[in-house]
């Protein structure tokens, strides 16, 4: 890397989960960074904590050796990297571009492939864990990079998370982040049918889950999903929206058929997933969906 470029970070995406993780990155490591979003307001709440703003992704690609991107999903990745003037473009030998998004095993595999092409590389690095993880960084970060790459990112990335793990090579780290939201959606449609069951026959649901907490049938998503969000009935649009978890469950979807395993808990999640969306729950917080439940019965 030049000197000039090597101390300078670039970080696309500034989202619910972006926005927090850049700027642990940026206060911690004391490094220059350069970001984009297309929303104006996290770029000034960076801009105060000491980012520089760029105009667009062309100009921070064209600017830094090491590229974070934290995007909604598949589609923006696909989009940032492969516009006219986007990241394949402006790649160039030895450009790391380490993506944090949630994204589908295949595309991942095959942009490492076509920056590969330009003597780039492109890795992948989702994030696990809540908002709240984020913002105290504190999350779980799996990584799908070759050991050199993972030696160079790992620095910045424990940063912003407190494990950060070597999954295997690029791909690794969308699988471990597609099962892990896979097995969640589903433990989330297991509490919601126990709340309610359990409510409307006539347990006090803060007992129901404090109990459960302390059997074999405690999780990170009971203390969390459950006790924070799905007992208060508390779904805030600022958290993970049911439309971003059917998004991911449908990448789970898609890699269960690509391997050849029916996945029935996965379809019955999806399935909803999408009720709740349809039912005006798609900006909301994801374990919404057990209002579908509370609509039922007694």
């Amino acid at each position: 890397m030049s000197k000039d470029k090597a101390g300078t970070v670039g970080f696309i995406g500034l989202g619910v989960m972006g926005e927090p993780i850049c700027r642990n990155m940026l206060r911690k490591s004391g490094r220059d960074f350069l970001v984009f979003d297309l929303n104006d307001a996290p770029l000034q709440r960076l801009a105060a904590d000491g980012a520089r703003l760029a105009p667009g992704i062309a100009s921070v690609a064209d600017a830094v050796d090491l590229l974070f991107l934290s995007l909604p999903g598949g589609k923006e990745v696909e989009a940032v990297c492969r516009a006219p003037d986007g990241l394949l473009a402006k790649a160039r030998p030895g450009q790391i571009i380490v993506d944090m998004s949630t994204a589908p095993v295949g595309l991942t595999r095959t942009l490492a492939e076509e920056f590969a092409a330009r003597g780039a590389i492109f890795c992948d690095a989702p994030v696990a864990r809540t908002r709240q993880a984020a913002i105290d960084g504190t999350l779980s970060i799996m990584v799908g990079a070759d050991e050199a790459t993972y030696g160079t990112i790992r620095p910045l990335l424990e940063h912003a998370a407190s494990e950060v793990t070597l999954c295997g090579p690029v791909g690794c780290g969308q699988i471990v982040k597609i099962m892990n939201n896979m097995v969640l959606f589903q433990t989330v449609v297991a509490l919601a049918e126990a709340l309610s069951i359990g409510g409307k026959a006539g347990i006090d649901e803060k007992v129901l889950l404090e109990t459960m907490s302390k059997g074999s049938s405690d999780s990170f998503a009971l203390r969390n999903h459950g006790m924070k969000a799905m007992l208060p009935r508390s779904f805030p649009d600022e958290a993970f929206p049911t439309d971003y978890a059917l998004k991911d469950v449908s990448y789970a979807l898609d890699l269960a058929r690509d391997v050849g395993v029916t996945a029935d808990g996965a379809q019955l999640a999806s399935d909803l997933l999408k009720r709740s969306s349809d039912a005006g729950n798609g900006r909301a917080y994801f374990p919404a969906l057990i209002r579908l439940l509370d609509a039922q019965g007694k």
